[in-house]
């Protein structure tokens, strides 16, 4: 396994809004990155997204580097062989385990033993995509939360194989990106989303059922308990399908205590997602 002192290209699987997000922090942290999606299309879109991030972290005093000098440390690519030299791997593409298993398999082929890689899933198990690999002792969940330029928590997750050292490592190179850690077992929703998904839930169904309206549930919940976002609010920033998704698995995972909340499935299927539609329990 390569040390913390022995990093210095960072790849990234998935251009997307978690991938991009992985990519900056790295790249603001000063390693070279390398950020891979399956289109050119995607690519860009992430590197605009990266741009127009660093821009507001500047007008807000909040970089060491200029945007540009931050921005010149990532490329993009769409071949998977083009991280065979990266020294860490933070794979960040969709929720599905058969994706990243097959992701994690054609890691596992192209980059050297010694490389340790990086699941960022927020519900599936390390062990399973692990699974995939010839080196699951090397594998080890690195939960970002969203915004990861502006979320200062990671989620350690280790594996049934998963290397002391390598859980150690992971730690160490989420502190280096600037990050606060905790560590989970391989269990399902880790720590985070098997408490967070009940409470959103449950905060949708209460609206739902007319206990109140959501700007109350919402501001009840952050002057009665010191949340920065009530669960409606939240819920639309981390995208209605994401929560619905996270919420089926625990289901099949835990039973019904997860089941989601059906006002959540309808906001879904009518194409209200939050924020990143314009439209899911508010407006934007």
């Amino acid at each position: 396994m390569r040390g913390l002192s022995e990093i210095g290209t960072v790849g990234v699987v998935g251009a997307g809004t978690m991938g991009s997000g992985i990519a900056q922090v790295a790249a603001t942290a000063g390693y070279d990155v390398v950020m891979r999606d399956v289109t050119e299309e995607y690519v860009h879109d992430g590197l605009d997204r990266i741009d127009s991030s660093l821009e507001r972290l500047a007008g807000k005093d909040r970089l060491d580097d200029s945007p540009a000098e931050i921005q010149s440390r990532i490329t993009g690519v769409t071949e998977l062989e083009e991280l065979s030299g990266s020294d860490v791997v933070v794979e960040a593409v969709v929720e599905e385990l058969d994706i990243k298993r097959d992701v994690f398999e054609a890691l596992d082929e192209q980059l050297p033993n010694d490389v340790v890689l990086a699941t960022n899933t927020s519900t599936l198990s390390i062990t399973s995509v692990a699974a995939a690999t010839d080196r699951p002792e090397l594998v080890v969940g690195l939960h970002f939360m969203n915004p990861v330029p502006l979320m200062e928590g990671v989620e350690v997750v280790v594996g049934e194989h998963t290397d002391e050292e390598v859980a150690s490592f992971a730690h160490a190179f989420a502190e280096a990106l600037g990050k606060k850690t905790w560590e989970s077992d391989d269990k399902p929703g880790f720590v985070t989303n098997r408490i967070l998904m009940p409470w959103i839930n449950e905060g949708i169904r209460a609206y739902d059922e007319g206990v109140a309206t959501k700007e109350d549930i919402d501001a009840g919940m952050k002057l009665g308990t010191n949340v920065p976002m009530g669960p409606l609010e939240l819920a639309d920033h981390i995208g209605l399908d994401i929560c619905l998704h996270a919420s089926e698995t625990l289901q099949e995972e835990l039973g019904d205590r997860y089941r989601p909340a059906y006002l959540l499935k309808r906001k879904v299927e009518a194409g209200d997602l939050g924020k990143k539609t314009g439209r899911g329990f508010y407006e934007y």
